[in-house]
């Protein structure tokens, strides 16, 4: 059972319904408003992940939370929440273990980088602990107004396409292609500020991207498939994550 405590915050598995109930809770908050006057964030997937809670231990305030959908291989890659939007076929020849994480959020009042850090903590102990050799799952940007993050997107495309033989094909109705068409060079510094936090960690331990964002507007988002090859991550890097999780 993951249980995981540094400095003011410990990271624990959901154990009971109402554990979930706050997870939701959180995520409407994070991603559709006031929870009291939205529909609660849940779906289908949340009877099928294991959820991670990241909570504050000095009152238990729940800052930081994120789901966890394990598959046996690449053969199971349709049984995921992102195969909904990314056509994922490319990615059935993968032999390992691999676990999508989705639903990440952490609480808008909560501006503590150690958060970050836990949730990550977390994750590296589980995939240590089951011999997980992908990671992957939707990164998303607020909003769904591209432009926005045009910077972000031109990095991307430079720097952190997906392998051809990995790479996820269009299947939701509307998609920015944007390593199609954008042509300029990306300013590092504006597209370092727009980057979501969680991409970003992705991207500094090897991940990669989609060659397009889906535009959700019922997440009010825009996401690129996320993939992370275990085995991609830099030696320091895992020293590093390791550390922190032991």
């Amino acid at each position: 059972m993951l249980s995981l405590m540094k400095g003011r915050y410990r990271a624990r598995f959901a154990e009971t319904p109402e554990d979930i109930l706050a997870a939701q809770r959180l995520r409407t908050l994070c991603f559709h408003g006031d929870p009291d006057s939205h529909p609660l964030d849940a779906d289908a997937f949340d009877a099928v992940c294991a959820h991670v809670l990241v909570e504050d231990q000095r009152d238990g305030t729940l800052v930081c939370c994120f789901r966890i959908l394990p598959l046996t291989g690449g053969g199971e890659i349709a049984r995921s929440y992102s195969a909904q939007y990314y056509e994922l076929s490319a990615l059935k020849d993968f032999e390992g273990p691999m676990v999508e994480m989705g639903r990440f959020c952490i609480h808008p009042e909560a501006r503590d980088a150690d958060i970050l850090r836990v949730a990550w903590s977390a994750m590296t102990r589980y995939v240590d602990e089951n011999g997980v050799e992908m990671l992957f799952g939707c990164s998303s940007f607020h909003g769904t107004d591209t432009a926005d993050y045009l910077d972000a997107f031109a990095m991307l495309k430079e720097r952190h396409l997906a392998p051809k033989r990995w790479l996820p094909r269009v299947k939701a109705p509307n998609v920015f292609r944007f390593a199609q068409k954008l042509r300029r060079k990306p300013d590092a510094k504006q597209a370092m500020l727009r980057m979501p936090p969680l991409l970003r960690t992705y991207l500094l331990m090897g991940g990669w991207v989609s060659d397009h964002a889906v535009v959700d507007s019922h997440m009010n988002t825009l996401h690129v498939f996320t993939g992370l090859e275990i085995k991609a991550i830099p030696p320091a890097r895992k020293r590093l994550l390791r550390a922190t999780a032991g």
